[in-house]
């Protein structure tokens, strides 16, 4: 038996094959999981089977068709999950994932969401590759208060 390419280290049959073959997946995050080893084995019905209403008005396949042959899914990470589980009606998933195609490497993050349809999860929608939130400079002055609370100025304290 193989093992399944979601990286969870168990046979496929045990992992994503049996919601492939078509039991519901319990949580988004196994949703999520099956979905990425669909694109492994090349399973575009089960991602069309897996979406929402609103995800299948983006989902090109004929695009995917003609890209899946020279794609090797080469790993899987998920960072964060946010609700999703059984007893929930949404969920978001944060995961990024390394990939091959033509001979060169790429990785990609998304943040995905997923809701229940007729008590099924299926995936929505993904911000993929986001944006980290902007960094804050403060400007320190020589002659401000240091901000280690010494009370002397910034230049004799910690800026010496």
């Amino acid at each position: 038996m193989a093992t399944c390419p979601c990286g969870s280290k168990q046979e496929f049959e045990a992992c994503c094959g049996r919601f492939i073959a078509g039991e519901p997946a319990p949580t988004a995050e196994a949703l999520m999981r099956s979905r990425y080893t669909a694109y492994a084995r090349g399973d575009l019905d089960y991602i069309e089977r897996t979406c929402t209403e609103n995800a299948l008005l983006t989902f090109n396949r004929v695009d995917m068709e003609a890209s899946l042959p020279g794609t090797e899914w080469v790993a899987l990470e998920i960072l964060e999950t946010k609700s999703g589980l059984e007893g929930d009606t949404e969920g978001t998933v944060k995961f990024s994932f390394r990939y091959r195609h033509g001979g060169r490497d790429f990785s990609q993050l998304e943040n995905s969401k997923f809701q229940r349809v007729d008590g099924e999860w299926r995936y929505d929608e993904s911000e993929v590759n986001p944006k980290s939130p902007p960094v804050r400079v403060e400007k320190i002055g020589r002659n401000d208060p240091c901000t280690c609370g010494s009370g002397k100025k910034y230049k004799k304290c910690c800026g010496a």
